[in-house]
């Protein structure tokens, strides 16, 4: 890392303005229930700002071969996100979160090793989502109590993505787009929740915060998509506007059916 001041404050303000979306996004999910908190988790707020950087430093060809890598890693959150539900029930959140993040640390080595492209990224997310979504489909409906925040849940959640952030952004030079892409959807937002949410609300409540939200993974992994072929044909800032609008228009429609079922 480049220990020249103008770099220091560039990645000073890149990692507060990257906090200040984690921390907005996690108080609004603490706030609204399972549902709607799991559609907030699952917007882009924690790899988007990491991409909106990584754009700053590279070319659209670096962005488009990371979300290559990130496509496939998206399915590995998906598999944290059911090992944690299911010990969430009976475990204490050390031992569930620990287990879902080392589920998702073990993916990511094997992913790594492979030499990714589209079409087998796509793939890896659509037999993920066959096995996970009805496994996870228990798991979805609790009961949220009243969450009383504590003074270092925001100082967490701050770190925790500015440390992401710091990370990717100094390593990116030499580490390459795979390795890049990897880093950028570490989950942060999910492994946050964990932490936070468990000691307060129980572990079945905050299990179905990340079980409505494979739901919204689904709108992620089609802005990953998105950022990989806007990238490669349009260039980066066409490839992160679509797949922010991507998202973001999925998470909507999720929303909106969810209010049209709720009548009846």
């Amino acid at each position: 890392m480049s220990l020249d001041p103008s770099f220091l404050l560039l990645l000073g303000l890149r990692m507060a303005i990257a906090a200040s979306f984690v921390v907005s996004a996690s108080m609004i999910a603490e706030r609204t229930g399972p549902v709607i908190g799991a559609l907030v988790a699952t917007l882009p707020i924690s790899a988007g700002p990491t991409y909106v950087f990584l754009a700053l430093d590279h070319d659209a060809a670096f962005i488009a071969e990371g979300a290559l890598t990130s496509l496939p890693i998206n399915a590995a959150t998906i598999f944290l996100s059911l090992a944690y539900a299911v010990l969430a029930q009976r475990h204490s959140v050390w031992v569930a979160s620990a287990t879902a993040v080392a589920v998702w640390l073990g993916l990511a080595s094997l992913i790594k090793s492979v030499q990714w492209t589209l079409l087998m990224g796509v793939v890896a997310n659509v037999v993920t989502f066959a096995i996970c979504l009805p496994l996870l489909q228990r798991y979805r409906h609790a009961r949220m109590p009243l969450i009383t925040r504590r003074w270092y849940d925001v100082p967490l959640r701050a770190s925790l993505v500015a440390t992401l952030v710091a990370t990717v952004t100094s390593v990116s030079g030499w580490a390459g787009p795979s390795v890049s892409g990897i880093l950028a959807l570490f989950p942060i937002v999910f492994s946050s929740m964990m932490l936070i949410l468990q000691p307060r609300i129980g572990g079945p409540a905050t299990a179905a915060v990340l079980a409505n939200g494979a739901y919204g993974l689904i709108g992620f992994s089609l802005a990953v998509v998105v950022l990989h072929l806007g990238s490669l044909h349009l260039g980066a800032a066409a490839g992160l506007g679509g797949a922010l609008a991507t998202c973001v228009g999925w998470n909507i429609g999720l929303w909106w059916l969810g209010r049209r079922r709720r009548p009846a």
